[in-house]
């Protein structure tokens, strides 16, 4: 096999370390606990070389070969130029009798090779394919932390994953070690956005436009459009000059013309006015999102912002402002240029100040957690203690307290809510994305989900990039890397938790999401927002993620088959002894998940029995296994 061509080797995902797989009864069985096909690969390795229909041929060969490195450029830029970038940054590109090692899991030893975005390990010497031989593959995106140890000829690196495992290679010969560190070091800090992986991925069974425009914000606004005029979609933004992190299209109220936009907008941070996130069809109430407002130490003001707030509320009707930032916060913002909205320029609105974590703190808090559920030589007082001294469950429980706050104003106070904090760009999209699934049953089904992600995330403008640029074991000083979108993640696990027939989606999804917001194989989250995303081509160059979860034989892994229409507002407990710790996501690479498999699949089987009484059974059984008591019975209304 040659190496350079196995850049194409993914069916779909990011190649978060798979096993390659040997035919078994006409199955495919991975010894790295086969969490998902999409990101975890399985490539095929018995006599015939043949591979799942979702990938392209492999060429037969010996990764002994020279390196071409770059794979197959679909890009403007010359392949000569980019081949030379990634070569040089491999100084050695194969290394025989290396042992690779995960924790609970046989090692394996072989060959390894490093290619432009991938490490490969062969077990087969030379790494020619023979029957029975496993390969094992990683993006090297995924690499956090490069962490070396020496000891006389040979060494040992141990790599930690932004996917969270932590693999260890055992490689003979001291240059041969420092050599391959030093290679994927450079190769996982390449920061080029057309640099990455997604560029160069090309599944055979997706085309480039598929995905990229399942969920038009146009279609959004058509069933808002079906019971109010009172919204109008408007291409204020078409060229990216009014609000550079905002979309081409955003919907505003209908009273309000372009031009008043644009002058509200010179008025928020980044330019980032007051725009419709939510309608809650049960009594017209409405949600907004926007940056801070930029009054500054003098208290300026804007006449087409308040305009523009004004015009969303009735004579005498009242708005709610939440505020994620703490009122001190708040303040000390206003000597620098932001501030608050104040009462007597917006005399119907009262503010509420909801302070949640978004930067080094909450980075901080991650690493912590991880590094504390790596420890598994801790007492249980110490991990107790080192679980409550991260504080990463009161970030979860303050965020769902405040999307619990948004969705009350609206469903039961009946009032319109504005929700920013400085940026609006962070905590502010996880507060409005939060209410909407705790609020709308269409957010949470499968499809209803990935809308809310790509409406309230990506094209809302949460900067993926940065925020996502290392995960919880990078030894760098944390910068902007905050894992706000993870955050979310593990909101919307709890309320699966809580209410467990009232998601469509399962457990599988969100870890899906995870993985893919930190190392992909789609250009689904690259960028910062979509003015960036233009200019680097991303969906004119490569796939998109819902186009792989949508194809029918995938959708179907992802669905909860617990799942029961529930057309009512869910409100989940945020009582201490409710939020949970997610040991899906941080205890998936340490405990073996083959009972918890075992268990989902026996669900499964009894839900497709038919019986009438068996998911009113595994419910029960299921409720009985959460050590919450709020979560025994779905306290919806």
């Amino acid at each position: 096999m040659k190496v350079g061509d196995a850049e194409d080797n993914s069916n779909g995902q990011e190649l978060s370390l798979s096993r390659g797989v040997q035919r078994s009864g006409g199955h495919y069985c991975a010894l790295f606990a086969p969490r998902d096909p999409c990101l975890h690969p399985e490539v095929p390795t018995c006599t015939r070389r043949s591979v799942p229909a979702t990938q392209p041929e492999q060429p037969r060969g010996s990764c002994r070969q020279q390196v071409p490195v770059a794979g197959k450029l679909h890009r403007g830029s010359a392949a000569t130029g980019t081949t030379m970038e990634f070569s040089e940054l491999i100084k050695t590109a194969t290394v025989e009798s290396v042992l690779l090692s995960c924790a609970g899991l046989p090692a394996v030893k072989g060959t390894l090779c490093i290619t432009s975005h991938h490490l490969l390990l062969s077990s087969c010497p030379g790494g020619d394919a023979q029957p029975g031989t496993v390969e094992l593959w990683l993006l090297i995106r995924n690499v956090d932390a490069v962490e070396k140890r020496l000891a006389g000829s040979s060494g040992t690196i141990t790599l930690r994953c932004k996917d969270l495992k932590v693999l260890q290679l055992e490689i003979p010969g001291m240059e041969e070690c420092l050599n391959i560190a030093s290679s994927i070091e450079a190769l996982s800090s390449v920061d080029s956005v057309m640099m990455m992986y997604p560029f160069f991925y090309r599944p055979q069974s997706l085309r480039l436009e598929e995905g990229w425009h399942l969920f038009p914000l146009e279609r959004h606004f058509q069933q808002i459009a079906s019971q109010t005029s009172q919204w109008r979609l408007s291409h204020v933004n078409q060229d990216f000059t009014t609000c550079p992190t905002y979309p081409p299209s955003v919907i505003v109220p209908a009273a309000v013309d372009d031009d008043t936009l644009r002058k509200a907008a010179r008025f928020r941070h980044g330019g980032r006015f007051p725009i419709l996130s939510y309608y809650h069809p049960k009594n017209g109430t409405v949600m907004l999102r926007s940056s801070q407002p930029l009054t500054g130490p003098n208290r300026k003001r804007c006449r087409e912002d308040e305009m523009l707030l004004g015009t969303v509320l009735d004579k005498g009707e009242r708005g709610f402002i939440i505020d994620t930032r703490s009122a001190q916060a708040a303040k000390q913002a206003r000597m620098t240029g932001g501030g608050t909205e104040p009462k007597s320029s917006y005399p119907q609105w009262r503010r509420l100040h909801r302070p949640l974590e978004r930067g080094r703190p909450l980075q901080e808090s991650f690493m912590k957690l991880v590094e504390a559920c790596n420890d598994t030589s801790a007492t249980m007082d110490r991990w107790l203690s080192r679980l409550e001294s991260c504080r990463w469950l009161s970030h979860v429980k303050a965020a769902l307290s405040t999307a619990c706050l948004a969705a009350q104003c609206m469903d039961r106070e009946e009032a319109t809510v504005l929700v920013h904090g400085a940026e609006g760009t962070d905590t502010t999209l996880l507060v409005t994305a939060l209410a909407q699934v705790i609020l709308d049953p269409s957010c949470r089904t499968l499809r209803g989900f990935l809308g809310l992600l790509e409406r309230e995330w990506i094209e809302a403008g949460h900067p993926f990039h940065l925020r996502c640029a290392r995960s919880a074991s990078s030894h760098a000083r944390p910068k902007q890397e905050a894992p706000l979108f993870l955050l979310f993640l593990d909101c919307v696990w709890q309320l699966s938790r809580q209410f467990p027939f009232s998601l469509e989606f399962s457990e599988r999804l969100l870890l899906t999401l995870f993985d893919n917001a930190y190392a992909s194989a789609y250009g689904t989250f690259l960028c910062n927002n979509e003015k960036e995303r233009c200019l680097c081509k991303v969906k004119e160059n490569t796939h998109s993620l819902w186009a792989w979860l949508n194809q029918p034989e995938e959708r179907t892994k992802y669905l909860n088959p617990l799942y029961s229409h529930n057309p009512l507002v869910i409100w989940p407990s945020v009582e201490p002894q409710s939020i949970q710790l997610w040991q899906g996501l941080f205890f998936r690479w340490i405990r073996s998940s083959q009972h918890l498999d075992e268990a989902w699949a026996e669900i499964q089987r009894l839900v497709e029995s038919k019986d009438p009484h068996a998911k009113e059974g595994v419910g029960k059984r299921l409720s009985r296994s959460l050590s919450d008591p709020a979560a025994q019975t779905e306290n919806e209304r």
